[in-house]
């Protein structure tokens, strides 16, 4: 257990009696006298050398340690000592991650297979992948972004790891739209970054189809995320040789990951995925800032509450025993 002091400075009031006593005027108390005529010859006979000058009345050594003893306790109460308790280290992120996922009509393609060899539809087989990456990054704070026709988010930033999977798996093809809405997606997770603060900014975005629905343009969203300091990592997946809205614009997502200073990436099957979020992981390893603290426990209260007892003890003392002298 470790003491400390809030107001050690207090403890500089501790000589102040003793100042005051060495240097403040004496106290003088004028008494009555009997002034008698044979003066001498009564000293003579009572055996005593009469001497001019005060007389000084002897006080009793207790009365002066119990008035040290509350002077010492009250000082001690003003000094607020404190208790401290086992340093608490706390982890907070230093990074902000946004998830942007593609849940266009075409992620409902089943061009993925499973364990077992069977076809997997492309959105199931993402979300597995995403999951262990979502899981394995406890310190950073992440957010999910869906899109489709339109761009919406799913999820603000959380370090909930839990919830987030939650959000994910209630993710489903369609929902946000048949279309591809690629550059609204960027742009609505440049927009979830202003409530952040903190310095490093990762934007991971996985698209298997063309931009066809968006207000602005991918390579525009991307000129705008790399002057706010976000690096977009994109990910392509799905064919590149498809026709009309299923193929999937490897370019565009290209041009972006090098606009952002982020990187391009492109995974045509689950393990090929699951290698892509390895590397991103790899490249971007967890960022913390570790902030301690030691919780303090006031205890000015016993020393007050000591004073209080030893004042209280006097008084009692002194209003029962008056007709006593203190022992000296």
């Amino acid at each position: 257990m470790v003491i400390s002091f809030a107001a050690p400075w207090a403890f500089l009031l501790l000589p102040v009696p003793a100042v005051v006593y060495w240097f403040a005027p004496p106290y003088r108390e004028k008494a009555a006298s009997i002034r008698i005529p044979f003066f001498r010859r009564v000293a003579k006979a009572s055996g005593i050398e009469p001497r001019s000058g005060s007389s000084i009345r002897n006080r009793a050594r207790l009365p002066k340690l119990t008035i040290i003893l509350i002077w010492f306790l009250l000082v001690l109460a003003l000094a607020r000592p404190e208790r401290l308790a086992d340093p608490i280290i706390l982890e907070k992120s230093a990074r902000d991650v946004v998830l942007a996922l593609d849940i266009s009509g075409s992620m409902d393609q089943r061009d993925f297979t499973s364990t077992d060899g069977t076809p997997k539809q492309r959105l199931e087989a993402v979300k597995d992948v995403m999951r262990t990456f979502i899981s394995e990054r406890e310190s950073d704070r992440m957010a999910l972004i869906v899109f489709g026709t339109r761009a919406f988010i799913q999820a603000p930033f959380t370090q909930d790891t839990k919830s987030l999977n939650g959000f994910l798996d209630q993710t489903a093809v369609g929902m946000a739209g048949p279309n591809t809405a690629l550059g609204d997606a960027i742009g609505l997770g440049i927009r979830t970054f202003e409530s952040s603060d903190v310095d490093q900014r990762m934007m991971i975005v996985l698209s298997d189809g063309a931009d066809t629905s968006s207000r602005m343009t991918p390579i525009n969203a991307a000129a705008i995320a790399a002057e706010k300091g976000v690096a977009v990592y994109t990910i392509g997946v799905g064919d590149p040789s498809a026709t009309g809205e299923d193929r999937v614009d490897l370019q565009a997502l290209q041009d972006i990951a090098e606009r952002t200073g982020g990187q391009y990436f492109f995974a045509d099957d689950g393990e090929a995925l699951t290698d892509v979020y390895r590397q991103i992981d790899a490249q971007n390893p967890k960022i913390v800032e570790t902030q301690s603290f030691r919780p303090r426990e006031n205890l000015g209260q016993y020393p007050l509450l000591a004073a209080v007892i030893v004042i209280l003890a006097i008084s009692t003392y002194l209003s029962v025993f008056q007709h006593r002298r203190w022992p000296q």
